[in-house]
């Protein structure tokens, strides 16, 4: 059966488009037949964190107006195999769009697929709901600041609202300064998932060689010696069900001259 999920965030500029580039690559590799959903109309950006800005022929305007078969639109990675790309028109509008057009959309695609993942534009209004809808699960995109914490609840209100179960519902911290967290002046992850009720899947470094990569247009998990790439594995199989605490991403820092900040992390109420 194939698995449906929003990635979110509410507030932008918190690197939602770049996690969604990168879990989608690593569920290939990892093996999964993977399709990735721009559903940010008008504001396309998840082809250029691809590398694919120069292989779109089509957008998912075209199969929403029949002017060509869903399958027939989508862009395979040329350098993943299992990885497939539905990109979003840069001319049309969220208010040409309605979820009953995504729906669809996804419904003929879906039984090719292992994992639908939907790249949510920001913000709650019409184009939120658009790429909400045909989800089952979410991933909210949240970084370790108040307001950005302020916006994944409301998300999380709306996702619950719209009727997807909370259990249905994962966080994802991104760009975590660890120095801060460590001396007590960010948000932990236990803040967090105290504020939240939902439970953290992984916790991202803010990272110069995430920065490096995203300006490349090059996926971060596809260079195996990096750090960050190992905790997007360990996000993934925490997704295809492996039992892999969320202190394993931390402890991949340690060697970093992080010590200490572990019993920090997680004992901090």
């Amino acid at each position: 059966m194939t698995r449906k999920i929003v990635i979110t965030s509410g507030k932008g500029g918190v690197g939602k488009t770049t996690i969604t580039a990168n879990l989608g690559t690593e569920l290939a590799k990892s093996g999964e037949r993977v399709c990735l959903i721009d559903a940010d109309i008008g504001l396309k950006n998840l082809d250029v964190l691809l590398g694919l800005e120069d292989h779109i022929n089509y957008t998912i305007m075209d199969v929403i107006n029949d002017m060509v078969e869903p399958l027939e639109a989508l862009i395979r990675h040329p350098g993943v195999k299992n990885l497939f790309f539905l990109p979003a028109s840069q001319v049309a509008t969220k208010d040409m769009v309605s979820h009953n057009d995504m729906e669809r959309v996804i419904e003929r695609i879906e039984e090719h697929f292992d994992y639908i993942l939907i790249d949510c534009p920001a913000g709650i209004e019409k184009g939120f709901k658009n790429a909400t809808i045909p989800a089952e699960e979410a991933i909210v995109v949240t970084n370790p600041e108040l307001p950005a914490i302020t916006d994944a609840d409301r998300v999380i209100g709306l996702l619950e609202a719209q009727g997807m179960p909370d259990t249905n519902i994962k966080v994802i911290i991104n760009r975590v300064k660890f120095n801060l967290m460590k001396n007590g002046n960010m948000l932990t992850k236990k803040d967090i998932e105290n504020a939240l009720s939902i439970d953290v899947i992984g916790i991202i470094p803010d990272s110069d060689e995430m920065i490096i990569a995203t300006n490349k247009g090059v996926p971060i998990v596809l260079d195996g010696n990096s750090k960050v790439s190992k905790v997007f594995s360990n996000i993934v199989k925490r997704l295809q069900g492996e039992l892999i605490p969320v202190e394993a991403d931390i402890d991949l820092f340690e060697k970093s001259g992080l010590l200490g900040f572990l019993k920090t992390l997680f004992s901090k109420d």
